[in-house]
């Protein structure tokens, strides 16, 4: 029977948890050195007590980048059977979270059916099923509603949720004031502030925050404190609304972790190249260290059909500043739901970007696999090279597909390839090009 109520609550008295073993045999850490680090809030261990096939992850700056993947249906797009295919191919590619963002149906089983078969850590966004739940209008939901969804997904196992808890009334003044281009984009976060603006009332997850921790702490349940007021274009990075929110995420974190209830703290969004390290940076102060899980961020808002890559570049340049949680962008950003393709394409772009930052944070063992292929592309060696590959079927199916003469080349360069003549050069054998 466990002696302690939370991760963060068991690390603080000194107990060394299965699920942080099973974190610090994957992160070439020792077990004290995770819990030392759960203890003071930088790495977060999603994991609710009722979610039992849950293979544990660690989220923090230190360990391995890891990445989320979202999914769910919407109106136009209603089939569960197709979602479920996303998640099995999102795990099976290496995502480490699943967020349901469901705005649609009877979103229960498909969320019990995610907490009782899948091994990432699942998350969620109350707010979104809160109107589905109840069948009802915003307007006509109260405060306690909203607890009330927050309680209904710890209960189904959920590990992590998104709550929007750092816009206040006094955000709608500020949006009134600063004039953004685009206003609010988050989704939850404009579902508050429409809320706030037609009831009149406060913020129910920032003025009930410490029924929500309860909550969360009987469930252990992580909180990922939602950017409401993230850029959604350039011209709205790091601007007053943006920081003036993570300032009281700062504050809301320390709330949590006087509960020993675990925070992740979510962040930007779309932002210049050059302001990606300063956002980084900001956040690790305000919200001490605490696990920073970015949107992107996107570099730039011209490339719709390609955002995956924009995304990328932003992700890598985040997680080598700080960044310990990557959500992953698909080609179908800002257009579509995406289908099975499109998840593949944002996982294999947000794992590059992880495994960049990876390697340029200097985690343990994170470039051994470049090593491997290094040494794999010298000898000809294909299948060793499908073996180290991020994505070995496309990879094998582009040189099957151009497939040259002989085995040591590519059809690139043929017997000009520079891999080839220096093998054969420092063997001291003849080289033939022609």
């Amino acid at each position: 029977m466990r002696n302690y109520t939370t991760q963060m609550d068991a690390a603080r008295k000194g107990i060394i948890t299965p699920e942080m073993k099973a974190v610090a045999e994957k992160e070439y850490r020792t077990p004290e050195e995770i819990r030392d680090l759960v203890a003071k809030g930088q790495v977060a261990i999603c994991a609710n007590k009722l979610h039992t096939c849950i293979e544990p992850n660690g989220v923090g700056s230190m360990l391995r980048t890891k990445i989320n993947v979202n999914l769910g249906v919407s109106r136009d797009c209603k089939d569960y059977d197709i979602e479920m295919k996303k998640v099995n191919a999102a795990v099976e590619m290496g995502a480490e979270a699943i967020m349901d963002l469901s705005s649609h149906g009877n979103t229960q089983p498909f969320r019990r059916k995610l907490t009782s078969e899948c091994k990432a850590m699942i998350g969620t966004v109350p707010v979104y099923d809160s109107v589905i739940h109840y069948q009802r209008d915003l307007a006509t939901l109260t405060a306690q509603d909203f607890i009330d969804v927050v309680r209904l997904h710890a209960q189904d196992g959920v590990d992590f949720v998104t709550l929007h808890c750092g816009i206040t009334r006094k955000t709608i003044e500020q949006i009134k004031k600063h004039k953004r281009k685009m206003n609010i984009v988050s989704r939850g976060g404009s579902l508050v502030f429409a809320w706030m603006s037609m009831t009149g009332e406060e913020n129910p997850f920032y003025e009930h925050f410490d029924e929500i921790l309860d909550i969360c702490r009987e469930y252990d349940v992580t909180i990922s404190l939602g950017d409401a007021c993230r850029p959604g274009c350039l011209a709205d990075a790091s601007d007053v609304c943006q920081i003036e929110e993570l300032v009281r995420l700062g504050e809301l974190t320390k709330r949590a972790w006087a509960k020993d209830v675990q925070v992740m703290v979510e962040g930007p969004g779309h932002v210049p190249l050059d302001q990606i390290e300063a956002n980084m940076k900001i956040q690790q102060t305000i919200c001490m260290g605490a696990p920073f899980y970015v949107l992107g961020p996107l570099v730039t808002d011209i490339a719709p059909g390609y955002d995956h890559i924009t995304s990328a570049i932003g992700g890598a340049i985040a997680a080598s500043a700080g960044a310990a949680f990557l959500c992953y962008v698909t080609p179908a950003e800002h257009l579509a739901l995406p289908n099975v393709e499109d998840v593949k394409q944002g996982i294999i772009a947000s794992r590059i970007a992880a495994h960049a930052a990876d390697i340029a944070k200097k985690i343990p063992h994170a470039r051994d696999i470049d090593d491997a292929m290094a040494d794999a592309r010298r000898n000809f060696d294909w299948e060793k090279q499908w073996e180290c590959a991020i994505d070995p079927e496309t990879a094998k199916a582009i040189r099957e597909s151009r497939a040259p003469e002989q085995e040591d080349s590519c059809s690139m360069c043929g017997k000009f390839c520079a891999v080839r003549s220096m093998n054969k050069a420092l063997n001291g054998e003849y080289i033939d090009i022609l």
